[in-house]
């Protein structure tokens, strides 16, 4: 009269790991090796690259102005500022954000904090300014980095 009746149900012990191959689905002791990091440019180098190219266009008498430029694309006056401004940057510091990796969708700086860089009218206060803020993305990078192991 005691009798149990079995789910199917199994229980292991230690670490089984999920393998995706295709459409099958298997089980492994060993854990799959970690992806490849995705890299892609930082958004503030597209944003960068938008901003010449919207001076470019503006220049070149397909906007009015900057008043134009904001109604015709509907971005605020404001926003076109900003992303204007990005043009202001010294040189060295426009290349160096060109060449920046976002690296599995960490961005290493942000466009406000990249605000705070233009706001800076001469370049030598621009590339202070700038690297502060390359050190403390660099090291803030660094210390996670050190978390993963």
């Amino acid at each position: 009269m005691n009798e149990e009746k079995h789910s199917g149900t199994r229980v292991f012990t230690g670490h089984i790991f999920r393998i995706r191959n295709g459409r099958k689905l298997a089980f492994s002791e060993a854990p799959p090796p970690r992806p490849e990091p995705v890299r892609r440019p930082v958004r503030v180098a597209r944003m960068l690259a938008l901003a010449h190219r919207l001076q470019a266009e503006v220049d070149g008498g397909k906007y009015l102005g900057r008043a134009d430029l904001a109604r015709q694309l509907g971005f605020t006056r404001a926003r076109v500022t900003q992303l204007l401004d990005l043009i202001l940057l010294a040189p060295d510091i426009q290349d160096e954000i060109l060449f920046l990796d976002a690296v599995d969708g960490v961005e290493p700086v942000g466009d406000r904090t990249l605000r705070k860089v233009t706001r800076h009218m001469p370049w030598a206060d621009q590339r202070a300014a700038w690297a502060d803020i390359h050190y403390l993305s660099h090291h803030r990078q660094s210390t996670d980095e050190g978390l993963d192991r």
